[in-house]
């Protein structure tokens, strides 16, 4: 979200089609949107807000990649170096014995990685109490806020009349 002390002024909307038809008029209207929250993923949102694909997989493939490449290491030390045991007259360095626990190592190192990534990324830490506008947004009220911080008060009527233009059915203003 934004900066402590933050007023935001937001409009609540009980259809994603009415969400994505006011987004579309505040574009038009050279609104700056401040987010936009949503219960669910809306389809066709993204390109409307001017958000661009995410890049977090390629750190998914990093972290599965160092995964992978550290049980295959390890492994290879494990049974060559460390502790060569024959198992049924197997080499010491048998590939395709480690092909499993490598793949578990991938999974594994990806997923720790992406989650500590995401949790740094949205500040999502343990006791990190969450700012929320209104508690419907999570389950059923789709919302467009604004910052209006700084903003004079004709900016902010201006703000309230395009919420009845686009038919919000409820406008709130919150200091988070």
């Amino acid at each position: 979200m934004a900066a402590e002390n933050t007023k935001v002024l937001y409009g609540l909307y009980n259809d994603e089609e009415v969400l994505k038809g006011a987004v579309k008029a505040a574009n038009a209207a050279h609104l700056d949107i401040m987010d936009v929250f949503t219960p669910f993923p809306v389809h066709g949102l993204d390109p409307l807000l001017g958000l661009k694909e995410s890049r977090l997989h390629y750190l998914g493939f990093i972290y599965g990649a160092t995964g992978a490449l550290f049980g295959f290491l390890a492994m290879t030390w494990i049974f060559v170096s460390d502790w060569p045991t024959m198992y049924g007259g197997k080499p010491y360095w048998s590939v395709p014995a480690f092909i499993p626990i490598t793949f578990e190592m991938t999974v594994l190192f990806a997923a720790w990685g992406m989650t500590i990534t995401f949790y740094t990324i949205c500040g999502m830490w343990p006791g990190v109490k969450a700012k929320t506008l209104d508690n419907r947004i999570t389950d059923d009220k789709f919302c467009i806020a604004f910052d209006v911080t700084n903003a004079s008060d004709s900016s902010v009527d201006q703000l309230k009349g395009f919420f009845q233009n686009t038919h919000a059915e409820e406008v709130n203003v919150k200091t988070i």
